[in-house]
């Protein structure tokens, strides 16, 4: 690392602490110089939050096939066959990885414990308990806080990409970005000969979401407004079973107890999935999800129920610890009471385009995680393959940056505050917010039409021209940041919803309730973009 008060330069920064960005970071730490931001501490990301676990094929009845099957079929005909056979086929390899970075996976007698989660036909997810996203977390993190190549930035916040038609150079190129570091509320410039952006999804443009705060898309507006294209975005999960109740803060409900045989039920007690669908509970999310928002507003529902009672206490107790005990915190005890359930926007299947080695459309930057659009996903993610595809695409990006020639970063110039004073107004950043994400919950959400986006977009395009004016005469903040990224993301999500003229996957337009016999990506280019 080479720095001075306001200059740091690298020869990776890798933006995000996530499991992609941390598989990157230690794959090439031996040999490079790297440094890693995280938005607040280096564990606050959405990894942490993942219980179910990682989908892959360890199990002599399973097969890569059947994997790369049900893949295709959760993804309504999306999904790029040669990304999905490539992350498949290097599943073994990333959880072997996982292993020998000391990863405590659950055993059983017969060696690792395999769940099955909805989409999957057969058990393929190993995880930790029900906390597997925590586990992964904590050991990466020890291990990037113990390597003397990395340095970690926490507490900072990028701002945007610097890139060479920023600087006026001639051949296109990543350089690194500029940063706000929160502690000092000063502005960094951080020069990198490759830039990683693992900043993940954007959930909390959402009312209701299990993402962390941290999820506000910023890796994928930045990267449009540097140039890259994005893809996809109206594809967003939403999870089906989210905690419904006034004290609990976005806390999921795993697949894996659906998996278990959990039973969705009606405040009667009757069951309604198997009218929905022959797989009942074990149907792929969007399925499940649009059957409660369904059953939700034919009965004037405010949640429903997830049943796990026939299970018992110890078998709870021993597979969802950590379910069993943030429920009884709040005085639901699921071993003789349901969960009251609701769904909540969980995954952003879309994002920054990218190649099979994570490249985007700009040398020296690339792209990880729900930040990126590998192809993977399609139009709805199975459950449990996106951690697996931040270790193999981490690994992919480390590989191919390792085989990269050295280039010599140029001068890059520091932030320019020359003309803007504090802001005035700080209130005016947190009711734009709060509009932001109540009217995408209300006319972008599980089920969409024509008006409800032409809605959308009237009062994005609003928020957008207020925020602009903010950006362009004030101080920088967190707030004011995360609210820019935010305001564009749903521009880009809103965008593609209205180019699909048909019902796929996580997309389901009442104005277009059928499925076109030819499948097709949405791929918005920032140059052809009108905003």
């Amino acid at each position: 690392m080479t720095k001075s008060s306001s200059h740091l330069s690298f020869d990776v920064l890798v933006i995000g602490s996530g499991l992609a960005g941390q598989t990157v970071a230690l794959r090439l730490a031996d040999r490079l110089r790297v440094a890693i931001l995280a938005k607040r501490s280096l564990d606050d990301t959405a990894t942490r939050w993942a219980q179910g676990g990682i989908a892959a094929v360890l199990d002599s009845a399973d097969s890569i096939e059947a994997h790369i099957q049900d893949t295709l079929i959760a993804g309504a005909g999306l999904c790029d066959e040669k990304v999905t056979r490539y992350v498949v086929e290097n599943g073994r390899k990333a959880i072997e990885w996982l292993i020998a970075q000391g990863v405590p996976f659950t055993r059983d007698e017969h060696g690792y414990h395999l769940t099955r989660e909805g989409g999957h036909s057969a058990r393929r997810v190993i995880h930790v308990a029900d906390a597997t996203g925590a586990a992964v977390q904590e050991t990466l993190s020890a291990r990037v806080r113990a390597h003397p190549n990395i340095t970690v930035l926490e507490q900072h916040l990028a701002i945007d990409l610097i890139t060479a038609a920023k600087l006026g150079l001639p051949e296109s190129h990543c350089w690194g970005a500029y940063v706000l570091d929160l502690a000092h509320q000063r502005v960094l410039t951080i020069g990198a000969q490759n830039t990683v952006i693992a900043t993940g999804g954007a959930g909390k443009t959402y009312l209701y979401t299990t993402n962390p705060d941290t999820a506000t898309g910023d890796g994928i507006a930045m990267a449009w407004r540097a140039g890259c294209r994005v893809a996809n975005m109206e594809f967003i999960q939403f999870h089906p079973t989210c905690l419904y109740h006034p004290q609990a803060k976005s806390f999921l409900i795993t697949e894996a107890m659906r998996g278990e045989g959990g039973i969705l039920r009606l405040p009667d007690g009757t069951r309604f999935m198997p009218r929905h669908d022959a797989r009942a509970e074990l149907a792929p999310r969007d399925i499940v999800a649009r059957a409660i928002d369904f059953e939700m507003k034919k009965h004037g529902l405010d949640c429903v129920y997830l049943d796990v009672t026939h299970k018992g206490e110890a078998f709870l107790r021993s597979h969802f610890p950590n379910i069993y005990a943030r429920c009884m915190e709040l005085g639901i005890d699921i071993a003789r009471q349901p969960i009251p359930v609701v769904p909540a926007a969980h995954y952003t299947c879309g994002g920054i385009v990218v190649d099979l080695c994570a490249r985007t459309d700009i040398p020296g930057l690339y792209a990880l995680g729900e930040a990126a659009c590998t192809g993977l996903h399609g139009a709805n993610r199975l459950a449990s393959n996106s951690l697996l595809e931040c270790v193999v695409f981490g690994a992919a990006a480390a590989e191919d940056i390792l085989r990269a020639p050295a280039v010599r970063i140029p001068a890059l110039p520091a932030w320019d505050e020359s003309r803007v004073t504090d802001a005035d107004e700080e209130v005016v950043i947190a009711h734009n917010w709060d509009e932001l994400r109540r009217f995408m919950w209300d006319y972008v959400g599980i089920v969409r039409t024509n008006k409800r986006l032409e809605r959308a977009m009237h009062r994005i395009r609003l928020l957008e021209r207020e925020i602009d004016e903010f950006y362009a005469h004030f101080r920088v903040s967190n707030d004011l940041i995360e609210l820019r990224n935010l305001v564009l993301t749903a521009h880009l999500i809103v965008a593609c919803a209205m180019r699909r003229k048909e019902s796929r996957g996580l997309h389901f337009s009442r104005d277009y309730p059928e499925t076109l016999p030819k499948p097709k990506n949405t791929v918005l280019t920032p140059r052809r973009h009108r905003r």
